[in-house]
């Protein structure tokens, strides 16, 4: 890579990221009163010098403040995988607020029980309970899973992703050992006292973090993702589940990204049997919502325990958590949009895009590979793709990524910022994918001067 023909090139597409842009531009500098400019300080991790500001987004088309319309591939980071204000859930949404009311009245709705079969018949577990992103959902997961266990830790992959999670922020340090994720904010103690951790696809590693006896549970993503997609080797997921029962210790899956892989995510793709499940984002339809499942055993062996509050004020659950309007979003997101015949179709398109990249990257000889989970689709500045957590984070290229991210916005077309990753939804069309080849060619062409 000539990188001073990048840096020109990346200096071009944010000069003209601004002239696109005035009101954007505008309003971000007009926003002191909030905590870095932005509603949420993530919203920062942008190509460019601001964020682009939206106005309207419907199915896989986001317009801004400015005017510019974009094919979305972003999709909320997953939160809008079923398209921007599905018909049915807006219908769902508004008679539940506008018509019936009662959005957060503390009373269950029969919506939650069509939910909780919806999901069972999907991923398997038998018992569901509510929160409203997978970030409380994972928190209360390892609650549970201490509670039951009696043991104090929590195992991860390095650089895998679920959300704030305390317990969650620890990498595999340079000495093989765990360390803090660099970047973490306020942790409450170190990392190291409550977690462990594996390089993900390393088996060895994982049965000897185990082998302590002090782990609660495993938390885990079927296949990394928010590190760039990092998919499992033959036999490393079925290993993992040997592992885990032999040293007693419950598995989670967290299907919040990998949920992209089909109707029931990566558990019921690849046959996976979690004890626990986590879910949240997309399932519903853009409205906050979140889930946990648990396996009738373990849901029988929590109820049965006298000693846990699970009712008051034990730490699992939020007011907010299961109220009516989030159920009823769930149960039209569930049945009307993304049902097995969409997913079929996103997983079709995602298929193309995956091969249009492909033959992009190799027609300009870059050591550069694809990796896809169903509906989602990736690339990575390596090749062969990397297999763990670290190696995937290692790949990265910050001002390579910002130019793509800004080439291709400025030609209509958003990836999601935190990486080179597109996700489908059901109203993304073959011309979408292939617009995106193009645009993408023509950026690599332009790369090589």
């Amino acid at each position: 890579m000539d990188r001073t023909r990048l840096h020109a090139l990346l200096a071009r597409e944010s000069a003209e990221a601004e002239r696109r842009n005035p009101r954007s531009r505008a309003a971000y500098a007009d926003a002191g009163h909030l905590f870095g400019r932005v509603p949420m300080t993530w919203m920062n991790k942008t190509a460019g010098a601001f964020p682009r500001y939206l106005a309207s987004a419907r199915g896989a088309r986001v317009t801004d403040v400015d005017g510019q319309r974009y094919i979305d591939f972003c999709l909320g980071d997953t939160g809008a995988m079923a398209g921007h204000s599905p018909a049915p859930v807006t219908e769902a949404v508004q008679r539940r607020f506008a018509e019936l009311g009662g959005a957060t009245a503390m009373l269950p709705t029969e919506d939650a029980e069509w939910v909780g079969a919806e999901l069972t018949r999907r991923f398997g577990l038998a018992r569901w309970s509510f929160s409203l992103t997978a970030t409380d959902a994972n928190r209360w997961a390892i609650r549970l899973a201490r509670a039951v266990t009696g043991r104090p830790k929590i195992l991860v992959n390095s650089y895998s992703y679920h959300g704030s999670v305390d317990e969650s922020l620890i990498v595999v340090g340079p000495d093989g050992k765990g360390a803090p994720r660099p970047g973490n904010v306020g942790a409450p103690c170190d990392v190291t006292l409550t977690s462990r951790v594996a390089e993900f696809n390393d088996l060895d590693q994982l049965a000897r973090e185990l082998a302590h006896g002090d782990v609660a549970a495993v938390l885990m993503e079927p296949a990394l993702t928010n590190i760039g997609i990092v998919l499992p080797e033959p036999g490393y997921l079925a290993g993992v589940r040997a592992l885990t029962r032999q040293y007693g210790t419950l598995l989670v899956n967290d299907e919040t990204h990998t949920f992209s892989a089909g109707p029931g995510g990566c558990t019921a793709a690849w046959g996976l049997e979690p004890d626990l499940l986590t879910i949240g984002k997309a399932i519903g339809g853009g409205i906050p919502a979140g889930a946990y499942g648990l396996s009738a055993d373990l849901a029988e062996r929590l109820l049965a325990r006298a000693d846990l509050d699970l009712v008051d004020m034990g730490g699992v659950g939020g007011t907010l958590a299961g109220n009516a309007l989030s159920v009823a979003a769930t149960r039209a997101t569930l049945e009307h949009v993304l049902t097995d015949e969409a997913f079929a179709h996103m997983d079709r398109l995602s298929a193309r895009f995956e091969t249009g990249v492909r033959s992009a990257v190799q027609e300009h000889g870059l050591p550069w590979s694809v990796s896809r989970l169903g509906a989602r689709t990736e690339y990575r500045f390596a090749d062969p793709a990397p297999r763990t957590g670290t190696a995937s984070e290692a790949a990265a290229d910050p001002e390579l990524e910002d130019f793509l991210h800004l080439y291709l916005a400025n030609r209509g077309i958003l990836l999601t910022p935190f990486h080179n990753m597109a996700l489908m939804c059901p109203d993304t069309t073959e011309q979408d994918v292939d617009t995106h080849t193009a645009v993408f060619g023509a950026a690599l062409l332009e790369l090589a001067g």
